[in-house]
């Protein structure tokens, strides 16, 4: 027999009172109260919270207790059921899906732009998601990401490990959030997919003895030949070249941002280059399309893409890319000048040695390099060769 009623509950004093069948209200000195329904279930005496008097009533709290006579009378614990439940709803909750956008999210104040340019997220939303998106993070097991990753393991090793990396922090982050998940599960799915059968392909390049040729066919002075002038000569990557500014050169010299070198946010300090009188003229006839303070802006907005260059050796019929220019220069200072190897390998800004030597070794060799620059502006322009 129930022994509560609506009247009693609004008025009844801070104790416990029972309803009869297991239930009882739990009176609180604020007013407040806690149902609480207790049973006993393989000899053992258990007590399982329903929940507030706020947000039941009496007539809620009986039909949850009624609920949960059935499951005792069946064997089963409420209190295994619940969670059970819970577990479940959890899993719908929290896909893949959803756990990589929370994780991308949390890392956009370290990447560059936020990582607006999808280069942190593209390889998971291209190469895992499409398959593992729908699944509850914590069901993901070694043999699904081995699945995944398999058609491109071998055939794309760059992109497949990439994907694997981003797939492994993801599962870290579901761990952070409490989840039950197999955060070795990457681990073991490379484990199962073995070592990666590839080759290491170089960029393809113009081989330094036809860099003059190329050279002085970019006879035009339009923004993209001008940007492959200015990289030719300089040997570095297209990023510090598309996003030079008229207020990082002074005196002959080409100071660029940290953030504009490879590694971007993470980059230690700014790299000075020696600019030849090639490359001064070169930076002259940019002033010509100067905006905003940037040497080579974009017809639209900002300044030229990432493939602009490219696509222009790409229409001339050319393999070779913007890039191998890295390689050209890098070849020529082997076979044609005795530049000593830590000076040869920061005229592209390889980084060189470790960091307890480059600690102690306070020198960018900017007057050696200086001359090598020099050097090779002249093949460029001229052809002429150098022992």
């Amino acid at each position: 027999m129930t022994k509560l009623s609506a009247i009693f509950i609004r008025s009844a004093p801070p104790g416990k009172h029972e309803d009869g069948n297991g239930l009882r209200l739990v009176k609180r000195e604020d007013g407040g109260g806690q149902w609480v329904f207790r049973y006993t279930i393989h000899s053992r005496r258990r007590e399982m919270g329903l929940g507030g008097l706020a947000a039941l009533s009496l007539k809620d709290a009986r039909e949850i207790a009624s609920e949960c006579r059935r499951f005792v009378a069946k064997g089963m614990d409420p209190i295994a059921n619940r969670a059970e439940q819970r577990r479940q709803a959890m899993r719908k909750r929290n896909l893949l899906r959803d756990i990589a956008l929370d994780a991308f999210e949390s890392r956009k104040a370290e990447l560059k732009g936020d990582g607006k340019a999808g280069r942190w997220f593209s390889p998971i939303e291209l190469h895992i998601l499409p398959k593992l998106g729908a699944m509850p993070v914590s069901e993901i097991s070694q043999a699904d990401v081995r699945d995944t990753l398999e058609p491109i393991w071998h055939s794309k090793a760059s992109t497949a490990k990439k994907a694997a990396d981003r797939l492994n922090i993801v599962l870290n982050h579901a761990a952070a959030l409490g989840l039950d998940v197999d955060i070795q599960a990457v681990g073991k799915a490379k484990a199962l997919l073995g070592r990666q059968r590839h080759l290491v392909r170089s960029i393809p390049h113009v081989p330094w003895q036809e860099v003059p040729e190329f050279y002085a066919s970019l006879s035009e002075p339009t923004i993209t030949h001008l940007a492959l002038r200015l990289l030719i000569l300089t040997g570095l990557r297209s990023k510090p070249i598309r996003f030079a500014r008229l207020d990082e050169i002074e005196a002959g010299v080409w100071t660029i941002p940290a953030i504009n070198m490879k590694g971007g946010v993470d980059a230690v300090c700014d790299f000075r280059v020696p600019l030849s009188g090639e490359a001064r003229k070169v930076i002259e006839q940019t002033r010509l399309y100067e905006r905003q303070g940037n040497l080579f802006p974009s017809v639209r907005k900002g300044v030229i893409s990432d493939a602009t260059m490219s696509r222009f050796m790409e229409r001339r019929g050319m393999e070779a890319r913007p890039h191998g220019f890295r390689t050209s220069i890098r070849t020529w200072l082997a076979e044609c000048t005795d530049a000593p190897h830590e000076v040869a390998e920061t005229m592209i800004a390889h980084v060189t040695d470790n960091r307890v030597v480059r600690t102690y070794r306070q020198t960018d060799y900017l007057d050696q390099r200086r001359g090598l620059l020099d050097r090779w502006a002249d093949f460029v322009t001229g052809g002429t060769e150098y022992p």
